[in-house]
C-alpha cells in the first residue's frame, strides 16, 4: 500500500469506488493533475469552469465534496446558475470578482459583494448565483462544493435553450415580454462554460 499517514487510517480495504465493489483501488482513483492550467475563456461568456467531481476522481464517491477552478477573462461572467445538490464556497486566487446570490420567493433578495484575492464568499445550496470579473485583468477562483456531484443549472440555458423549447406563450407571459423577444432569446446559442 505504500506510506500511509494518520489521514488514511480511516480508509478500509477494499474501497468501493463508484459503488463498484472493486478491490483493486489505487492512488490514481484519488488523483487528478492539471488544475494549474487555465481554462479556455475565449467564448461568449469569457469564463471557463473546470469541475473536479466524482466523474473525474472516482475516489470522491460518497465523500460529499468536489471543487472547481473558474477562469475569467476581463469582463468574463459565470452566468446566473444553481447547484441543486450543493452549497458553494468560493475564494479568489487572482483578480477581483463581483459576486452575488438571490434568495427564494417571496423576497428574492439580492446579496452582492466585490471580493478580492484571498476573500471568500458562500452561495447557499439551490439559490441562483453568479460571478463577474468587472475589470480589465484576468481572474481565477476556486470553488468547493458540498457534494461529489453538485449539478449545475444555468438559468438562461434552461429557460431559453431547453430541448424541446418551452412554449413562447408560456415564456412571454412569465417574463412579461413580447413573443418576438422570446423568439430571439430562444434562437441564441446558449453555451455551457462547464468542463
Amino acid at each position: 500500500m505504500g506510506a500511509c499517514s494518520k489521514e488514511c487510517a480511516a480508509i478500509t480495504y477494499p474501497i468501493r469506488v463508484l459503488g463498484s465493489g472493486r478491490d483493486n483501488v489505487k492512488a490514481d482513483d484519488f488523483f487528478l493533475s492539471g488544475l494549474d492550467k487555465p481554462g479556455d475563456t475565449a467564448n461568449k461568456l469569457g469564463s471557463n469552469v473546470t469541475l473536479v467531481n466524482v466523474e473525474k476522481i472516482a475516489g470522491l464517491n460518497t465523500l460529499g465534496i468536489s471543487l472547481a477552478r473558474i477562469d475569467f477573462a476581463p469582463y468574463g461572467l459565470n452566468p446566473p446558475h444553481i447547484h441543486p445538490r450543493a452549497t458553494e464556497i468560493l475564494t479568489v486566487l487572482e483578480g477581483s470578482l463581483y459576486v452575488g446570490f438571490v434568495t427564494s420567493n417571496p423576497d428574492n433578495r439580492l446579496f452582492t459583494r466585490v471580493i478580492n484575492k484571498g476573500d471568500v464568499f458562500v452561495f447557499p445550496q439551490g439559490l441562483i448565483h453568479f460571478q463577474f470579473n468587472y475589470v480589465t485583468k484576468n481572474a481565477v477562483a476556486i470553488a468547493a462544493l458540498s457534494s461529489q456531484n453538485p449539478g449545475v443549472i444555468t438559468v438562461a440555458n434552461a429557460v431559453f435553450g431547453s430541448k424541446p423549447p418551452i412554449s413562447r406563450d408560456v415564456l412571454a407571459k412569465a417574463f412579461q415580454a413580447e413573443e418576438k423577444t422570446v423568439d430571439w432569446l430562444q434562437a441564441q446559442f446558449w453555451m455551457d462554460n462547464n468542463n
